[in-house]
């Protein structure tokens, strides 16, 4: 047994030493030669796991980032052997592979057009050239949508399970290939440009970001989606088919007929709800929703510390909460509790109230908002109809805030500053 270990850890270490050799600038094509046989069965998940520790060891995420093409292409060989399962329709990842079919005959299309542009001798591009790459650039973007669901979702269940560093190589190659979309996006918006501006954009960004979102393809079909495979359990498989429908899908919609054989696995937090705490506890008793648990002083730090002013009125009309922040716009009192809302506004203004509160219930409106100067505040004012998951009237929350400041921002600020 103990040489069985040692053989595997000698494996492990020398593997390792490939990657370190490719981060020395070592010709990946010498180090295929000199590693062939050792090479060649080398899976998905073998290949993840060797990242996480060099990682873990202190190589940098940005380094294995910028040469997360030249890995793969070391282990191409292998990773082109390992067979690829057949997920049931339905399933999350073949969910995923089906969007990536999609995807990649959406840049079939793409491709030609571009290079026929950078052919043109024109000094304006064809309107008819342009719609058409506009339309395909449009749906190029939808991949947004799958780019999320994997760092929003899939991403998160490899974490539980210990799988950290691969996931943020990739999340941060699909925020260069963002940054690429956007800046096409960008230039497309502006139609009489001449044609040789979009031939060097297409030179420069369009034809390499179809190349980077095609290796970021590849890399999910032959090791992302093989490792998941074999980490995630059906409970955590479920419950990511059950929250992929809220962020949305990439130019196609799931096919159905995988049924997992168990309910989904529920947040972490929500484990730790427990009905059986002593009153003494409540304060950081876990209250479960459908998005996670928090406890009672976790809740009132969050409605406290929310830059606006939030009141609560029920079905009854009675007002059950204000929050207390800071920077209060307009004074409450404990005194205003269980009071009816009618009660707690002037004569003059207190038709207005009744008459949005009808429209929320009568279901005629579900917003409503003003916006007014006082003193050195402009203060916005927006009244919403909660309602239930069966549509029955609940209660309005008011959403009181200053917008003076907000009313000069321009452009973007992008990074962290101590100011």
């Amino acid at each position: 047994m103990s040489e069985l270990m040692g053989h595997h850890n000698q494996r492990r270490e020398t593997l390792k030493q490939i990657i370190r050799d490719i981060h020395q600038n070592k010709n990946p094509q010498e180090l295929k030669e000199r590693f062939r046989e050792l090479l060649s069965d080398v899976g998905a998940t073998e290949i993840a796991a060797l990242e996480q520790e060099l990682i873990q060891e202190g190589l940098p995420e940005k380094e294995i980032q910028s040469l997360c093409d030249v890995h793969v292409s070391v282990f191409q060989d292998s990773l082109d052997q390992q067979p690829k399962s057949q997920e049931q329709g339905g399933h999350p990842i073949q969910t995923f592979r089906k969007e990536n079919q999609a995807i990649e005959s959406l840049i079939k299309e793409l491709r030609p057009l571009l290079e026929q542009l950078l052919d043109s001798a024109q000094s304006a591009i064809p309107g008819k050239i342009l719609n058409e790459w506009q339309a395909l650039h449009r749906q190029l973007i939808e991949i947004e949508k799958h780019y999320s669901r994997k760092e929003n979702i899939l991403f998160a269940y490899l974490e539980k399970h210990g799988v950290s560093g691969p996931p943020k190589v990739m999340w941060g190659i699909h925020d260069e290939i963002r940054a690429q979309l956007k800046q096409i996006s960008q230039e497309l918006s502006h139609p009489t440009s001449e044609t040789h501006v979009f031939q060097e954009m297409i030179q420069t960004t369009a034809l390499p970001v179809l190349k980077a979102i095609e290796d970021m393809i590849y890399k999910e079909e032959n090791i992302l989606f093989p490792m998941s495979m074999e980490t995630l359990t059906e409970a955590e498989w479920a419950a990511v088919a059950e929250q992929s429908g809220e962020i949305g899908y990439a130019l196609v919609q799931p096919d159905h007929g995988w049924i997992p054989s168990v309910p989904p696995e529920p947040p972490v937090d929500q484990k730790a709800f427990s009905q059986t705490q002593s009153p003494s506890s409540l304060p950081h008793q876990l209250l479960p929703f459908s998005t996670g648990a928090l406890s009672l002083e976790q809740i009132s730090l969050i409605f406290n510390h929310l830059p606006v002013d939030i009141t609560f009125v029920d079905e009854f009309d009675i007002v059950r909460y204000f929050s207390f922040g800071k920077e209060r716009i307009f004074q409450r009192s404990k005194a205003i509790i269980g009071r009816n809302v009618k009660d707690c506004h002037p004569p003059d203004s207190v038709h207005i109230v009744n008459k949005i509160v009808q429209d929320f219930k009568s279901g005629q409106r579900d917003t409503a908002d003003f916006w007014l100067h006082m003193d050195n505040q402009y203060v916005y004012i927006q009244y919403f109809a909660l309602r239930d998951e069966n549509g029955t009237y609940r209660g309005t929350i008011e959403v009181t805030q200053d917008i003076q400041k907000y009313q000069s921002l321009r452009g973007e600020k992008r990074i962290y500053s101590e100011e």
